[in-house]
């Protein structure tokens, strides 16, 4: 079984019922393989659906994550995401905080973090970045 993270936008594009986003999710399901959202990602998207009054999108992210759960940050994710910043910094490179959250959870777990913005994440050496939404998964990293 493989664990994938997905990245705020990829839930989104599933919300929004993207074609090529939802083959793939349902790709790995019927694989047995597990989808997880992050819990910044659970922050992010809830906010943006609160926001934006959308309540069957509301409904359907609801039913996601009752059917995944929703995991906790613990300290080790907050030591990661300093750890990784300051080397980031080192070498002349910022990433928001809710980008570097998502990463450090994904580090901590192990867990390849799928995601279009794959510039965000692209200098975070110890996190595999796929890209599902251009031209099927692509490693960051290889």
């Amino acid at each position: 079984m493989i664990r994938y993270a997905l990245d705020t936008n990829i839930v989104s594009y599933f919300l929004k019922n993207d074609a090529v986003i939802v083959q793939k999710i349902n790709e790995e399901k019927n694989k047995q393989n597990k989808i997880v959202i992050p819990p910044i990602v659970y922050f992010e998207i809830q906010n943006w659906l609160v926001k934006n009054k959308s309540k069957n999108k509301m409904e359907i992210f609801q039913r996601i994550c009752a059917d995944q759960g929703i995991d906790v940050i613990d300290r080790d994710v907050f030591d990661i995401a300093v750890a990784e910043r300051i080397t980031l910094q080192e070498k002349g490179f910022n990433i928001e905080n809710d980008d570097l959250l998502i990463a450090a959870y994904c580090i901590k777990h192990s867990l390849p973090l799928v995601t279009n913005n794959t510039k965000h994440f692209m200098h975070i050496e110890n996190l595999e970045v796929l890209n599902w939404q251009n031209a099927g998964i692509q490693n960051t990293h290889e």
